[in-house]
């Protein structure tokens, strides 16, 4: 392959995005509003609509290689399924950034996609046992192996896409690989290379402090993409190292994916709820900066991309020896920092987190039933009383939501005692939400919990969210119940602030105080900065 043609490739890739963004970063702001996401650390409005430009991009370079090099673009077969499903995935996740359509729609439609892909003729239809030199014929489990491949791709781009650069970094180093592995096997490398400008050139605006997001359309294309070309380059699966090689370069957003699926399924939590507990999250909560944690993530992938490129180059001969040099590169990083040695715990944090199992389900009930009132409450003022309501069943002392037209809050129990906080900033049209809960729970001279929620409670036994970990949890769940509440009862289409109208309706008498001056905490939690506890 010719040195010069790839890198006038990438060249063409960059030009195209570089070109595009700064147009879709100035009409981006005006098409669509902030909205509250776990998933993110900003707080801040900015448009994610990074993907437009990918795609675009991804467009141009194949135009450009069928105008000036078809020869060499009509040697491969496969492309038109590359390209019909690239734009589908994307057309997939950007339907979410303009409008949340749920995870298992979008899991439901990546499937079906990873489906056609595989009738189109490009799948993993055999496996070749490097060890043996034997090649087994797959059948009927090519399209599932194909399919969870996909899937998995699409997904573990999307997942790291917290912290800016982070997803990028790591796509546009996936591309690297696959431009090596394109010009050993002559699949796609000037495509890949089309696509690695492209994505460096979006650094250049998502980089800390990012300007534009990926969004689920740009995340979801390129892990799409990346897996595709990695099946292409493989010899319709066979060759192992060529799909081995991406894996190693993923180590990180494997492991942390791995973590999430567990530390939510163990706490009765959806699989597919985003929040922010990732390892890129943990770093930000230890106090580094967001270059510091995007930098350090991008030198240990970068090490995995030196495995990547030897399971490659041995022809999968080599991939158990550098698994082991894998993980025990990962067992040393995560053995300097203090929030993973709570992983090798393993009794005690799965006793933590089934404990935790009964009052997160009973939280997402009372999210869900607090949403669902939006459609019948009959002014916000209803509205904010179901919120008290289930702030109070969970456990919660301290309830203030401020608008645009004002503020109503109410209180229960001896607030001068040790209390804790957490404060969301919602989209700017829905308010900001204040939770606040006992820093700690009393016990009586029997050794009983005291809590202060009991008076006026109908339950024997009320919740005590004074566990950081467990409070964070319900925090995250009544906000969201608060902000899909709020958006069924406000009238389709209406994007005008929220506002109270009226006076007053005396929900800060349910069962305590009218608020007043704030004592201080003992602690504060934020959305973004947590203190204490433990984690999986």
């Amino acid at each position: 392959m010719n040195w010069v043609l790839v890198f006038g490739c990438g060249a063409v890739g960059f030009a195209l995005a570089a070109s595009l963004i700064p147009l879709i970063l100035k009409a981006g702001k005006k098409l669509l509003p902030h909205r509250f996401d776990p998933h993110h650390s900003h707080k801040d409005s900015i448009p994610r609509f990074g993907g437009l430009a990918l795609i675009l991009a991804l467009l141009g370079s194949e135009l450009f290689l069928a105008l000036f090099f078809p020869e060499s673009r009509s040697q491969l077969s496969g492309r038109t399924v590359l390209i019909v499903s690239s734009l589908a995935m994307f057309a997939l996740g950007f339907l979410d950034d303009l409008k949340p359509i749920g995870a298992r729609t979008k899991l439901l439609g990546q499937i079906v996609i990873a489906i056609g892909v595989y009738y189109a003729g490009v799948g993993i239809q055999s496996f070749k046992i490097p060890f043996f030199n034997t090649t087994i014929d797959l059948h009927g489990w090519g399209m599932l192996l194909t399919v969870v491949w996909l899937v998995a791709m699409t997904n573990l781009i999307n997942l790291i896409d917290g912290v800016d650069g982070l997803a990028g970094g790591i796509s546009f180093m996936l591309l690297v690989l696959l431009v090596y592995v394109g010009n050993s096997s002559g699949s796609y490398v000037l495509l890949s290379s089309g696509m690695a400008g492209a994505v460096l050139a979006f650094l250049f605006f998502n980089f800390p402090p990012a300007r534009i997001y990926l969004g689920d359309g740009g995340a979801y294309l390129l892990g799409f993409q990346i897996g595709l070309l990695a099946l292409l380059g493989s010899s319709k699966g066979a060759v192992f190292g060529a799909l081995a090689a991406p894996l190693f370069v993923l180590a990180l957003p494997i492991v942390d994916t791995s973590l999430a699926i567990l530390r939510r399924g163990l706490r009765g939590l959806p699989v597919f709820r985003p929040d922010q507990r990732h390892l890129h999250h943990r770093f930000l909560q230890l106090g580094h900066s967001r270059r510091r944690v995007v930098l350090s993530f991008y030198a240990i992938t970068m090490v995995f991309l030196g495995l990547g490129v030897a399971a490659y180059w041995s022809r999968g001969q080599l991939v158990p020896i550098l698994m082991g040099v894998g993980a025990l590169i990962l067992v040393l990083v995560a053995g300097r920092f203090s929030f993973s040695r709570e992983w090798f715990a393993v009794g005690r944090v799965l006793g933590n987190s089934l404990a935790m199992r009964q009052e997160v389900q009973y939280a997402l009930s009372l999210a869900r039933w607090l949403e669902l009132e939006g459609d019948r409450a009959d002014s916000v003022e209803s509205l904010f009383a179901d919120l008290v309501f289930a702030a109070r069943k969970l456990g919660f002392t301290r309830v203030a939501l401020k608008l645009s037209d004002g503020e109503r809050a109410w209180h229960v129990g001896d607030r001068a005692k040790s209390q804790q906080k957490v404060v969301f900033d919602l989209q700017s049209s829905l308010g900001t939400l204040e939770l606040w809960a006992p820093g700690s729970c009393e016990a009586d001279s029997d050794g009983e919990r005291i809590c202060p929620m009991k008076v006026g409670l109908d339950r024997e036994n009320c919740p005590c969210v004074s566990d950081t970990r467990l409070f964070e949890i319900l925090g995250e769940l009544v906000a969201e119940g608060w902000m899909k509440g709020a958006r069924r009862f406000r009238p389709q289409g209406n994007s005008e602030p929220l506002v109270f109208g009226t006076a007053p309706s005396g929900i800060g008498r349910l069962a305590g105080t009218q608020s007043g001056s704030d004592a201080t905490p003992e602690f504060t939690l934020t959305r973004t900065q947590l203190e204490g506890g433990s984690e999986i």
